[in-house]
């Protein structure tokens, strides 16, 4: 499952990637607009900031923008900002690997493979799709039977 972090900070940039060359977009806006609790999005936006997909300016005239286009950004970097990892398990992680406590050899362990499938899948998916791609809803009832 996704974070609460990882799902508000995907609505705040889909958020700005929607007002992208607009100009900057008042944070309160951004809350109201997408029901994130102002305190927690200054945080994420703060984060985003320093990962260089955010930038910001001060005063009555300041706010948030994309630091990239849209297009530019994609589902797969957001998440591995925010939640560390795409792999379910610490063994099937790229970037925050670990083996699993109480577990065979990884030689020995089909669930690690298949955990690894499912990262690798996982990651082609949330790579391919930017902030700039429409989702149609056709696809998404399609998909939904798989589910």
């Amino acid at each position: 499952m996704l974070s609460q972090r990882t799902r508000y900070t995907i609505r705040a940039l889909l958020h700005l990637g929607d007002r992208f060359g607009a100009g900057p977009v008042q944070l309160s806006e951004i809350a109201d607009a997408q029901n994130i609790p102002p305190k927690f999005l200054t945080v994420m936006l703060s984060q985003m900031i320093r990962e260089g997909l955010v930038a910001s300016r001060r005063g009555r005239e300041g706010g948030y923008w994309l630091a990239r286009p849209p297009q530019e950004i994609s589902y797969g970097e957001i998440v591995r900002l925010t939640r560390g990892s795409l792999g379910l398990l610490p063994c099937a992680s790229r970037l925050a690997y670990e083996p699993c406590k109480n577990c065979v050899t990884e030689d020995k362990c089909r669930l690690h493979r298949v955990m690894l499938m499912v990262r690798d899948e996982t990651a082609r998916i949330l790579d391919g799709l930017t902030l700039a791609d429409a989702i149609p809803a056709e696809q998404l009832a399609d998909d939904s039977a798989l589910a």
